[in-house]
């Protein structure tokens, strides 16, 4: 009898915690789940809705190819912390943008000079083989050396900002994919500002007031006098940072740039300077 009675207490309880749990007490909260259903069973990832629904409402390969951009880019950012996708970027534009070519250019320059003088404006005097391999390693060392100083500070910078201080990023990295109209209003505005500090930086701090940051950029960057690419980046660390890094960051963390249009503004600004000092 008692493990009679035990047992339809345990139904009992089951019966009413099931009662309780799952199921509704009343019309409007059956409504209320019925809908919540629904909206839980459409809210699918849009990309993904979008991407199944091109093949019946047609699209533009354009429109193809932004929709796949955006699954690849959830999917990279749901793989990687945001440290290694900013950065793992940041460091990829460098490197395709400026440094490889740059060094390429280089390499073209000196491996066959009796091409390169052809196409240089000044011939034969403009060749980088003038400066002698003692000044010219330097300048190739010291501007590699600055392009990954620029990349580790900027990684110092966040690691300080979100590990140190508990703050949020500096830079917004998200799994959404800016709207690309977004991203160009935004490049331009961040490319903008970089001419301002730039020029200010330039005009003031390393050629107007007698500082030792004068002092460094006059004893490095202007003891090269034959423009090529790598020019760019030979300086001093700290002139460097504060008169290449600093322009084209301080927009993005101003504004807080998606870590896309921050490394669209960075490529830009990177292709500048490979063309302007080529």
């Amino acid at each position: 009898m008692t493990s009679l009675q035990a047992v339809r207490d345990q139904v009992l309880y089951y019966g009413g915690y099931a009662q309780g749990r799952y199921l509704p007490h009343s019309l409007a909260e059956l409504y209320g789940r019925v809908v919540s259903r629904l909206t839980s069973i459409i809210a699918i990832p849009l990309p993904l809705l979008s991407f199944l629904a091109l093949p019946f409402f047609g699209g533009s390969p354009a429109l193809v190819n932004l929709v796949i951009f955006g699954l690849t880019w959830s999917a990279l950012v749901a793989s990687y912390d945001p440290l290694t996708v900013e950065f793992g970027g940041t460091l990829l534009v460098r490197l395709v943008c400026f440094l490889a070519p740059a060094l390429s250019a280089l390499v073209f320059d000196c491996a066959v000079p009796s091409l390169a003088k052809s196409i240089k404006a000044r011939g034969q005097k403009q060749l980088p083989t003038n400066l002698g391999r003692k000044k010219l390693l330097e300048v190739i060392v010291v501007s590699v050396v600055n392009v990954f100083l620029a990349v580790a500070v900027q990684a110092a910078l966040e690691l300080l900002t979100t590990e140190v201080l508990h703050l949020r990023s500096n830079i917004k990295v998200t799994s959404l994919v800016p709207l690309p109209w977004t991203i160009l209003k935004d490049v331009a505005k961040g490319f903008a500002l970089r001419g301002v500090f730039r020029y200010f930086i330039h005009r003031f701090l390393l050629h107007t007031w007698s500082t030792p940051l004068k002092s460094w950029h006059l004893s490095w960057q202007h003891s090269v006098q034959l423009p090529f690419s790598l020019v760019a980046t030979y300086d001093h660390p700290v002139v460097h940072l504060l008169s290449q890094w600093l322009p084209v960051f301080l927009p993005a963390l101003l504004f807080r740039f998606h870590v896309l249009t921050w490394h669209v503004l960075l490529a830009v600004a990177s292709l500048e300077d490979l063309f302007v000092y080529s």
